[in-house]
């Protein structure tokens, strides 16, 4: 399939930031003297925490620290050239004023202020790419919230759903969330944050070819020029989202008469972009004790395979609860750069 101009940005970008921050990042990996042993932003299913106690986390978050020109300068001198920000994660807590739910950091927390808009201004301040990164089905603050007809055993979690506190899964109905908060809050991105280069959709599992549609028609009507990552699902994107920290030693090429959604779900790209996002230690949110921190030569090896196959590197940090990031992340970024 032929490229068109939007996509010769990604082509050409190789390298991003990716960040995984909000009100998981407060708990930093432990809830009532039990460690998560995997992904510290899934703190809410892995331990599991009742919403109304998860809730009460937002009436303590103020990140005195947090800078959002700090952060976009760090991505612009390691040599980053877009940045993609978790907007809203499986918890369901928007990092965004949002009309559709009051759970959200301008309206839920002390702190008050829109943090995507100031991230979006510093992106445009040191021209670095904006891409805002969008839980679509899992919402674990809904009780429609999508993940209900899944399997669990492969989650991070007790279950990709809220089970904890809806447990009646046969009455959930994933399009009554779809309409009354993925929709409306989808559309607020589109419309309150300027040029976005991608949205960054996740986990895909009860939503239908449809609707998955229907965001891909939505997005495109806003922002034309918007590229679209795989896990949408049902085949609705414009780029290809590789695993989990998957370095691949070779790229899957397009074929005409491959599935559309690839092996193992996502790996055939129509238009030849592909991306890996990647942690820098064990987690994407932010856990105290980890400090299983990859080195500055493995950051440099990893961006030129990816890069020498055509891949992006969309590499991550977690900043904590002060919106600081970690000074591991910080040294290691900077002097990646320079091998």
């Amino acid at each position: 399939m032929k490229r068109d101009i939007q996509h010769e940005w990604f082509l050409n970008a190789e390298y991003g930031m990716m960040a995984h921050w909000g009100l998981y990042s407060l708990l930093a990996g432990e809830y009532r003297g039990r460690r998560v042993e995997g992904y510290a932003e899934w703190i809410q299913s892995y331990m599991p925490i009742p919403n109304a106690e998860y809730e009460s986390l937002a009436s303590a978050f103020n990140p005195i620290y947090f800078d959002a020109d700090s952060w976009i300068r760090l991505a612009k001198d390691a040599g980053m050239k877009y940045f993609v920000f978790t907007a809203k994660h499986h918890d369901g807590f928007a990092m965004f004023k949002s009309m559709a739910d009051k759970f959200n950091i301008v309206d839920a927390t002390p702190f008050g202020r829109d943090v995507t808009a100031e991230l979006a201004e510093a992106c445009y301040k040191y021209g670095v790419k904006f891409g805002l990164y969008y839980s679509q089905e899992l919402d674990w603050h809904h009780f429609h919230g999508g993940g209900y007809d899944r399997d669990s055993a492969d989650c991070a979690g007790v279950s990709w759903d809220n089970s904890w506190d809806y447990p009646e899964r046969e009455k959930k109905n994933f399009s009554i969330c779809f309409e009354e908060k993925i929709k409306p809050q989808v559309t607020e991105l589109l419309k309150n944050y300027g040029d976005l280069c991608l949205v960054w959709f996740d986990v895909p599992h009860t939503i239908s070819p449809e609707q998955s549609m229907e965001l891909n028609s939505l997005v495109k009507s806003y922002q034309p020029r918007c590229l679209i990552n795989s896990r949408i699902g049902n085949g609705a994107y414009d780029y290809v989202s590789l695993g989990d920290n998957e370095y691949p030693d070779r790229r899957a090429e397009a074929d005409e008469n491959a599935d559309p959604n690839g092996l193992n779900g996502f790996k055939v790209s129509p238009y030849g972009l592909y991306e890996t996002a990647g942690t820098m230690n064990s987690s994407w949110g932010f856990k105290y004790f980890d400090q299983n921190w990859i080195s500055p030569e493995k950051i440099a090896e990893r961006r030129r395979k990816l890069n020498s196959m055509g891949v992006n590197y969309l590499l991550n940090v977690g900043p904590d609860g002060l919106g600081r990031i970690p000074s591991f992340c910080i040294d290691a970024l900077l002097k990646a750069a320079e091998l």
